[in-house]
């Protein structure tokens, strides 16, 4: 929907250069045919490369087309904004490619790909296929491009510019982004990450109402505050103790559950394993405790609701490792001394019953197979 809008939308914002209507109409159509071309030439590649079309990708080559058309929308004919959107299909693809394989460049929207390098392409094609054939050509008061018969002039006249802009740009920015870094900085913590800038910035639990926030797992660091690992001697100590390995008569089996934060769970994970469990199961949840979460406004009246935020629900049953072990591992993982740090319920199981075996008790919570 958000691409048609903005489809719909260049063509006010191309049409905008005519100043007649056989202009008007010479732009319309070229800003129709190059983001057309450019979302049948994606299609077609994605398909024949994964097999079935990518849909993102049709829909970043779509903008694309309209980028690359913005600057010749005037001075190009119709068979221009098709080659136009041949090459911006490709482009797109090319682009996407280059930052996420190759540069590993945080790009998830497709943005360099789409703007910069189809915007550069959309430049330089003002040299290649403006026609004095097209309604606006007059007006723009430019030269022929070059596989018209204009010569290298306009394309050397594009290429001038574009780098004049380049140079400006990479000034500007650059000292832009230098001044954000040395005064508010240019990256939130990790843990704002996770809750998200629109409950810490706007007091609102999402801007995209209707999607659901999932888990996906990272490699992070145990213990860790705002993404700053915390010193082991400040952490809650942890004693482990060898265990005698008891019968099924003698040993009580408990059940431990811990609500956390999404981003703790790699370090949980790990600390689980350090001391022998190996055994969990983890539920996405929403929930929220006795601070209600932070106070939300909506057109500035405080709203009274409670404020669920994103957890994770983790379920561990032991009867070998200890419930002090298990406790005090979660709490040196999971501490940061904030709000929000989580909660650790502890619960007796009357039995626990592996239906493969029928075994019961402590033997049901072993693996001597290694399955």
């Amino acid at each position: 929907l958000g691409v048609f809008i903005l489809w719909l939308g260049w063509y006010g914002f191309n049409g905008a250069a005519a100043t007649d209507i056989p202009t008007l109409g010479s732009i319309f159509l070229t800003t129709t045919v190059a983001p057309a071309v450019s979302t049948v030439v994606a299609m077609l590649f994605t398909w024949v490369k994964y097999g079935k079309p990518d849909v993102s990708m049709c829909l970043n080559a779509s903008l694309a087309g309209l980028v690359a058309i913005t600057a010749p929308c005037d001075v190009a004919d119709c068979a221009g904004a098709a080659i136009i959107g041949v090459v911006s299909g490709l482009l797109v693809i090319f682009g996407v490619w280059l930052l996420d394989y190759v540069l590993h460049v945080d790009d998830p929207v497709g943005a360099v790909a789409v703007h910069c390098m189809n915007g550069i392409w959309g430049t330089i094609a003002v040299g290649l296929f403006a026609t004095s054939s097209a309604p606006g050509f007059e007006l723009a008061g430019i030269n022929e491009g070059l596989f018209y018969g204009g010569g290298l002039i306009q394309l050397g006249k594009q290429l001038g510019g574009m780098g004049i802009i380049i140079v400006w740009t990479l000034i500007t920015v650059t000292l832009t982004f230098f001044i954000i870094k040395k005064t508010i900085g240019l990256r939130v913590s990790a843990e704002e990450e996770i809750i998200g800038l629109d409950k810490l910035e706007h007091g609102l639990d999402s801007s995209y109402a209707g999607f659901a926030l999932q888990y996906t797992e990272e490699e992070v660091e145990e213990a860790i505050v705002a993404g700053v690992a915390l010193p082991e001697k400040d952490t809650i100590p942890v004693k482990l103790v060898p265990e005698t390995t008891p019968s099924s008569k003698d040993i009580s089996a408990h059940k431990i559950v811990i609500i956390t934060r999404q981003n703790k769970f790699d370090a949980l994970k790990n600390a689980m394993n350090r001391i022998g469990v190996t055994g969990m199961t983890v539920i996405n949840v929403m929930g929220c405790g006795m601070q209600k979460g932070k106070s939300e406004y909506w057109r500035g009246a405080p709203v009274t609701s409670m404020d669920l935020l994103p957890k994770i629900k983790v379920e561990i049953v032991v009867a070998k490792v200890s419930v002090d072990t298990v406790v005090a591992a979660a709490k040196k993982a999971l501490y940061t001394g904030h709000i929000g740090d989580g909660k650790i319920f502890v619960y007796p199981v009357d039995n626990v019953i592996k239906v493969r075996t029928g075994e019961s008790g402590y033997d049901a919570l072993q693996d001597d197979e290694g399955e």
